[in-house]
Order: C-alpha cells, then sequence, then structure tokens
C-alpha cells in the first residue's frame, strides 16, 4: 500500500486544503498534477503551478513509480532516492 507521507516533498496538514495531500509549502494537492498529467506536458505544468517546482512533480513521480516495483519477502526494501534537475 501507497504511504504518501513516505514522499518527502509532500504534506498533508488538517485544515489545510481540507487535509490533502499536497505539494510541501503549497496549497496544490498532488491530485490536480495527476489530474492534468492526462493533457499537460511536464513544463506545461510547471507553468499552470508556479508555486510548484519542477523537481518536486518529478519526485512524486519516481516516487509513485517505486511504489510499483515488486517487494520480495526477505529483500531489503531499496532507498528513496530523489534526483533534482535544473530546470530548463
Amino acid at each position: 500500500m501507497l504511504d504518501w507521507s513516505d514522499c518527502p516533498v509532500l504534506e498533508s496538514i488538517p485544515g489545510k486544503v481540507s487535509g490533502a495531500w499536497v505539494f510541501r509549502g503549497t496549497r496544490v494537492p498532488v491530485s490536480a498534477v495527476f489530474k492534468n498529467l492526462k493533457h499537460l506536458t511536464l513544463d506545461q505544468l510547471v507553468e499552470e503551478y508556479p508555486s510548484v517546482q519542477r523537481e518536486h512533480i518529478e519526485a512524486v513521480l519516481d516516487f509513485l513509480a517505486r511504489s510499483a516495483d515488486p517487494v520480495f519477502p526477505g529483500e531489503p526494501v531499496p532507498a528513496i532516492v530523489i534526483h533534482a534537475h535544473p530546470s530548463r
């Protein structure tokens, strides 16, 4: 099961956007970015949500992708590594 609290670029604060998972330091719900991924490029998302850094969107996508990796009993869980890329 995916635990969003393990994603360091997100936060959920009661009373802030009704406790939805948002990009840390913003009021932008991660769900808004997911809903717009089918219509917008990553560059367009950054333009649409200027308070969210491109690196944070990439970190959430990486986190989501890693959550789908199989974990086999007895094997250590890989550490989360977030790569920051310069803005383009």
